[in-house]
């Protein structure tokens, strides 16, 4: 029995001593494809890179919006996306005084690796857009779908509150701009995320959202459609022509 043990606790750590040494994948490949994959290919890497995308942000907030993450691995992809330049941390002003990561300015610039991937992504016939969703991501999801040629004449504001993050946004010829702050503006949705994006692509009843509690709309319910008919979805692969 003891022998059993000293097998069994010599394997535990073992298997600690190569998690703690493990490196980070190599590809030997000098692609700058290959070294893209190097930097964000490890898992939850990229979700970290995107709930950053609109601003520095606390620890705890980042794993409230990727509930699949435990605070190790966030802590070790933070500490690599640092190490590459991609992630900077700093603290907060008082009366804040509490730390916080954001993007440098070069990571900031993957957001066109986050939004094309998304649109790609979008069209396969596997894809379910009922899963939950982030605040950032459903923002973000608008920036990449927004189809300019509906826009028009439309100078909009909106407000965002999903929980105690606020954003804002702004619609007109140039597209739509988001930033965080105070909600505010000619309709403001509160909510879920998810149930903001079964409003905007699926075209669910805001009044059935609201008796769920779901999502509340201040403002003009034409203006929110109006809204919702700035975003569309790239069209679905079919699946018979998948060999």
């Amino acid at each position: 029995m003891p022998d059993k043990l000293n097998k069994t606790t010599v394997k535990l750590e073992n298997i600690t001593q190569l998690s703690k040494g493990a490196k980070k994948r190599v590809y030997h490949d000098a692609c700058g494809m290959a070294h893209g994959l190097e930097l964000l290919g490890d898992r939850w890497a990229l979700f970290v890179v995107r709930e950053l995308m609109l601003g520095p942000r606390r620890f705890g907030d980042l794993r409230a919006d990727l509930p699949g993450i435990s605070a190790n691995v966030l802590t070790q992809r933070l500490s690599e996306l640092e190490a590459s330049g991609v992630v900077v941390r700093s603290k907060l002003p008082p009366p804040a005084s509490v730390q916080v990561y954001g993007l440098t300015e070069w990571g900031y610039e993957a957001e066109p690796i986050v939004q094309e991937l998304g649109r790609w992504a979008a069209r396969s016939p596997a894809h379910d857009p009922t899963l939950p969703i982030s605040g950032v991501s459903i923002l973000l999801s608008f920036r990449t779908m927004i189809d300019r040629s509906r826009i028009g004449n439309l100078d909009l504001a909106i407000g965002f509150r999903f929980g105690e993050d606020e954003y804002n946004a702004h619609v007109d010829r140039g597209g739509i701009h988001v930033e965080r702050g105070a909600a505010a503006g000619d309709i403001i949705f509160s909510g879920q995320p998810s149930a903001l994006a079964a409003f905007v692509y699926s075209g669910a009843s805001l009044g059935a959202l609201a008796n769920e509690g779901a999502l509340i709309l201040d403002g003009d319910p034409a203006l929110a459609g109006r809204f919702a008919y700035l975003f569309v979805l790239p069209p679905k692969l079919d699946p018979h022509c998948i060999a």
